[in-house]
């Protein structure tokens, strides 16, 4: 999602949003409601105007009630109208139990949900549970949402898909899959990043007129990268005032890592790059790119000459764990230089835990399970919390990768929405150490660099499958648009 609120929230800042409004604008939580019911059926026409008859699945609270304002405003459009509760609806409550009597009005079809309804229609509306979901789904509303989730309708869910927490974006043990979800009053943290990405579909939102004074009452929990270009370069200038990016890496058999990352660091603006890599690797590496200087190195006495010209260091792309390896990652270590972890320098920090303020680590969820001695499946249960600790025991920045990309610094935790399922292949990573380390050799701060390589990568995969797709993306295949924005 590249438009929209740069603010995020979690949900029990989004209730106070709303606790705000009512007072601000002495509404009722019922107008805001029936706001609510209505900018969910005027996306709906937007989003499938042919549509000619609609489903809704209601629960127990107040997105129930959100889901019978829906309701009455298709069937008093000339839409044909069936509401599966999954509740008797008059054991509802407040502002739920009176959209619900409005719907009833006007002589609404409301059906005891039971599972082996065949479920029929043009679009169905999710208005099953709301933000405030924080249990694993069972019973009777995990069927119903198994069912939604095996028809041919168009999906659309009302605030938040049934199942997803709101702060994490973790799958609450089942979940509906949404063609379209229409966020109300702010953007909810949990909705981009993780495994709600594969559950929103399109996220409109939608603020029900919030007045902006509300928003100056509470600080947003986190917010979306946006692009922030490089200053043009001085006529003036010379390669020496662009830094000197330094890549260690290359073990046997893994020689392409370290070159896609010297790449992409060339690529973003970085005055010079070095490889320091096996000494049979030397000769060939750069064949095809001769501005890389690649240098084989068997010893710390070798690794420290280039050290001491580097101004910024890249280590773990192919790097491997051997004795090599180890050799090479504890004379980086004790170099004074900024840095860069990625790949298997993350597994070998992991082994021997250090805190520096003057480093990037750049973990997916494997190897972040592996520097907090848990699990990847612990690790995607709250990423928010996950990079957070990372950053808390190992310091610098954390930047943890996978859909919704999470930046931790010790002030703060933003998201980097670019990128794509096409970027599920070898080599990215090695890609995105490459632009950080370029950016941070040009003069930017560890964080700026991490957050602005994390955006720009992405943004570079996103365009380089505009014309042929995701499937089949390569790694190498973001250069050439890495380089339109350095310009």
């Amino acid at each position: 999602m590249q438009n929209g609120p740069i603010n995020l929230y979690r949900a029990e800042q989004v209730r106070e949003l709303e606790r705000l409004a009512i007072s601000i604008q002495g509404i009722s939580s019922f107008e805001l409601m029936n706001r609510a019911g209505l900018a969910v059926f005027t996306c709906m026409n937007y989003q499938w105007p042919e549509m000619q008859s609609v489903v809704i699945f209601c629960g127990a609270g107040n997105n129930a009630g959100d889901g019978y304002i829906v309701a009455r405003h298709a069937l008093l459009a000339g839409l044909k109208v069936v509401v599966y509760s999954l509740v008797d609806p008059e054991s509802l409550n407040g502002d739920a139990l009176l959209a619900y009597r409005q719907y009833q009005e006007v002589h609404g079809e409301i059906i005891l949900f039971q599972p082996e309804q065949i479920i029929s229609g043009d679009v169905l509306v999710d208005a099953l549970f709301g933000i405030g979901l924080s249990r694993s789904i069972t019973g009777l509303y995990a069927q119903a949402i198994r069912l939604i989730n095996a028809t041919a309708l168009k999906v659309i869910a009302i605030d938040i898909p049934s199942g997803i927490h709101a702060d994490t974006g973790c799958v609450l043990g089942c979940a509906v899959k949404a063609h379209c979800t229409v966020s109300f009053v702010a953007l909810k943290q949990g909705l981009l990043t993780g495994q709600a990405v594969d559950y929103c579909g399109d996220i409109i939102y939608e603020s029900l007129a919030v007045p902006d004074d509300a928003f100056l009452e509470i600080k947003p929990a986190t917010v979306r990268v946006t692009k922030a270009l490089m200053p043009p370069r001085d006529r003036y200038s010379h390669k020496g005032r662009y830094g000197h990016v330094l890549i260690i890496g290359g073990d046997r058999g893994y020689t392409g890592a370290a070159r896609l990352a010297g790449d992409a660091a060339l690529r973003i603006g970085a005055g010079l790059v070095s490889i320091a890599t096996r000494a049979e690797h030397a000769a060939i590496m750069n064949i095809s790119r001769p501005e890389l200087m690649c240098h084989g190195v068997e010893s710390s006495e070798q690794l420290k000459m280039l050290l001491d010209k580097a101004s910024v260091v890249v280590i773990g792309p192919g790097l491997g764990q051997s004795d090599w390896a180890k050799m090479m990652f504890n004379k980086t270590l004790i170099s004074g230089k900024s840095m860069i972890i990625d790949a298997d320098g993350l597994n070998l920090l992991a082994k021997i835990p250090t805190a520096k303020s003057d480093w990037i680590l750049t973990p997916h969820p494997g190897e972040a399970a592996r520097l907090l001695n848990c699990t990847a499946a612990e690790i995607e249960q709250d990423r928010f919390a996950s990079v957070a600790a990372i950053q808390a025991q190992y310091d610098g920045i954390a930047l943890l990768k996978g859909a919704g990309t999470l930046i931790a610094s010790a002030d703060d935790c933003v998201i980097s929405t670019t990128g794509n399922p096409g970027m599920a292949t070898g080599g990215m990573g090695d890609v995105l150490a490459g632009v950080i380390a370029g950016l941070v050799a040009q003069g930017l701060s560890l964080k700026q660099a991490t957050q602005q390589g994390a955006y720009h990568h992405g943004l570079a995969a996103d365009a380089a499958v505009r014309k042929k797709g995701e499937r089949g993306l390569l790694a190498s295949d973001l250069l050439p648009y890495l380089r339109v924005w350095s310009l």
